[in-house]
């Protein structure tokens, strides 16, 4: 797991160097073991038509490469400075698998052609390895780096496909004079690019392209968009002229043409295709194809660990992960619920976290989170997540920061509610057929929010002029058109909703997941997104997941929060195929229990501990936000929660973190 980042010169401008060091420097905290820097110089543009490079090691680890130059020193820095380069690759690392100095990136082929810059984990590298050395392959380092050099050899770009892993890499093929930037099937690892006619540069955060020329801008459509969905469904940031590339995409950059290509390798499909017999063969090979994933995943030299709240996908992952780990420890979450009332009042899951603990053998650890906690840690949580995204998750912040004090690598849970159908009051049940325009209306209503559509105008009156061309329900309708444009019954309209949901809602919780865990230099893993285990959970016949007789009604999440308004939680038809392969090694109370999520208790909060905080940076009309938002709509809003009249905890949350966000990045010294 690493922090890669990188510059190409399209033309006889060669790349700046002055501050390409900083930029890796920016993701130290995805990589604390060691750090490389990679010169190209490809002949193409330049009076010197042959092609040469130079490779550094940064001074703190110079012991980790002993043959190669320092980057700070001085003869390094004249040799940078007197060559035209067009390819810039840096690299942070952190070591998971070979922790040796052989696994030093960036890291290239014997012929020192093919260069590869890579963040992520391979979970079947070794099969693949056997595969290429059964072909003639030789390998020096037992790192999965490696692997994808001599995949890429023999199979191309096309070596994508064979990979089962989280992964995000930057890869230049100096005898095609072409170069690649892949991220997973899923989106787990996160690749932001920024490109115009001079030049291409990538980095794993965008914090470390905002470096190269230095300040940063808004993306008023991006900011439209979050506040819309609380997400952003486009490739666009917060940043202008920053994308993200998309899950299962990369980019093929040819040097000679100046051609860049974004190709589609993969995408999610949710369709009742599997044939096995009866449920039972389902439950089976469910069961195998679960152990298989948590096994993979567990493959390190460093120690690994897992989340456990008292949810059924992390226990689940715990109890097939302790029979392999006959030591593993495990982390939870908890919040002093002193002040909480309604539905809030069991947002604190300890109590079964410390029994499934007992039952599983496992080291545990758990903190309690106060009201104040969310204050405290809110700078370094929005500087480190970068751009806004689902959920209130500075929790998960806190998770991560107590695991990384224990382990360096943690299992999480993500991805098993967009799996097997986690949410059934959010899925669009297709009512009396309506043709795709009206069924994507309808949906885009029924969708939750952070405001009510009619409040949207109204908070971004101020910049109305610089968004008045953007619909959100095209962007919404976008979505929905790469998964079955012409659903004719209730199940195709349900998957539909899963499609929907694994590419937006999954991908802002992988994005969060990835930025909030580097930030403490700690490795997440998802099992649940095991390539294997996804192609066939999404062939289950969804009769399996959920009744399709039950129509649970949606419930507004944005309503007051009442004890007697909790029927989209308390619902028992979600994941029912999962539930039945877990019951045999996970507690009944566990099996049965209703759906709860990860959430503190920040509506009460809110309204009461943290009533000042909020009203400090949410009341002043100096915050950096109004210049964006309008001041008097952000008041009655946030005014109609801390009076108890609704439930805007989500939008109190972004606006907090997106006032953050403003004095971190748009803030002039």
């Amino acid at each position: 797991m690493c922090g890669i980042v990188g510059v190409i010169a399209f033309n006889k401008c060669p790349i700046a160097t002055n501050n390409l060091v900083k930029m890796v420097d920016l993701l130290q905290h995805r990589g604390i073991d060691d750090a490389g820097y990679l010169f190209f110089h490809t002949g193409l543009h330049h009076n010197i038509k042959v092609s040469f490079h130079q490779a550094f090691c940064d001074e703190k680890f110079k012991s980790l490469s002993p043959f190669l130059p320092s980057i700070q020193d001085k003869a390094s820095i004249q040799e940078i400075n007197s060559h035209d380069w067009d390819i810039f690759l840096g690299h942070r690392r952190l070591s998971i698998i070979d922790t040796t100095s052989a696994g030093h990136q960036p890291m290239s082929d014997l012929s020192k052609n093919l260069w590869v810059s890579y963040n992520g984990e391979i979970y079947n590298f070794k099969e693949i390895r056997a595969e290429l050395e059964k072909l003639g392959y030789q390998f020096y380092t037992k790192s999965d780096t490696e692997v994808i050099l001599y995949a890429y050899a023999k199979w191309g770009i096309e070596c994508v496909h064979k990979f089962n892993g989280m992964f995000a890499f930057a890869l230049y093929d100096n005898f095609k004079k072409k170069f690649f930037l892949v991220r997973d099937r899923y989106g787990i690892k996160p690749l932001y690019y920024q490109i115009d006619n001079e030049k291409l540069i990538f980095a794993s955060e965008a914090k470390a392209i905002l470096a190269y020329e230095g300040g940063g801008k808004l993306d008023y459509e991006a900011l439209l968009e979050y506040f819309t969905f609380q997400n952003i469904f486009t490739n666009k940031t917060l940043f202008e002229n920053i994308s993200l590339l998309e899950s299962g995409h990369y980019l093929e950059i040819d040097l000679v043409s100046k051609e860049c290509i974004k190709r589609q390798y993969w995408d999610f499909c949710f369709e009742d295709s599997w044939c096995l017999k009866d449920e039972r063969e389902y439950i089976v090979e469910l069961e195998r194809l679960f152990t298989q994933a948590v096994k993979r995943q567990l493959q390190a030299d460093v120690l690994v660990g897992s989340y456990l709240s008292g949810g059924i996908d992390s226990s689940s992952i715990c109890a097939v992960a302790s029979r392999f780990l006959p030591y593993l420890n495990t982390f939870s979450v908890g919040f002093d619920l002193t002040s909480a009332k309604g539905i809030e009042l069991g947002f604190d899951e300890r109590e079964i976290s410390e029994y499934l603990s007992y039952l599983f053998k496992t080291e545990h650890y758990e903190m309690v989170l106060k009201s104040g906690d969310m204050e405290r840690c809110l700078r370094d949580f929005s500087y480190h997540l970068e751009e806004p995204r689902v959920g209130q998750s500075y929790p998960n912040f806190y998770a991560a920061k107590l695991a990384s004090k224990f382990v360096r690598v943690v299992l999480s849970g993500c991805g098993g509610d967009e799996l097997f159908g986690g949410y059934p009051w959010r899925y669009y049940r297709g009512g009396d057929n309506p043709d795709f325009k009206s069924y994507v209306q309808e949906y885009y209503v029924f969708w939750q929010r952070l405001v009510p559509n009619s409040w949207l105008k109204k908070l971004f009156a101020p910049i109305a002029n610089r968004v008045d061309s953007v619909w959100t329900r095209d962007i919404f309708e976008n979505v929905l058109r790469r998964a079955n444009t012409h659903p004719t019954c209730e199940e195709e309209y349900i998957n539909n909703s899963l499609y929907f949901e694994a590419k937006t809602f999954l991908h802002g919780l992988l994005v969060v997941e990835d930025k909030l865990s580097m930030a403490h230099s700690l490795e997440s893993r998802v099992p649940f997104l095991d390539n294997d285990l996804v192609d066939f959970a999404q062939k289950i016949p969804l009769s399996l997941k959920l009744s399709l007789r039950d129509n649970p009604q949606r419930v507004d999440e944005n309503s007051v929060i009442q004890k007697n308004n909790i029927r989209f939680l308390q619902t028992k038809n979600n994941k029912r195929i999962f539930r039945k392969m877990v019951s045999t090694f996970i507690p009944k109370e566990v099996v049965e229990g209703a759906k709860k999520g990860f959430s503190s208790p920040d509506s009460s909060w809110f309204s009461g501990e943290s009533m000042a905080f909020v009203k400090e940076k949410l009341f002043c009309k100096d915050s950096l936000l109004f210049e964006f938002l309008d001041y008097n709509t952000c008041y009655e809003l946030v005014s109609s929660h801390l009076r108890g009249e609704h439930n805007y905890r989500l939008l109190i949350w972004s606006l907090l973190n997106f006032n953050e966000w403003c004095e971190i990045y748009l803030r002039k010294a």
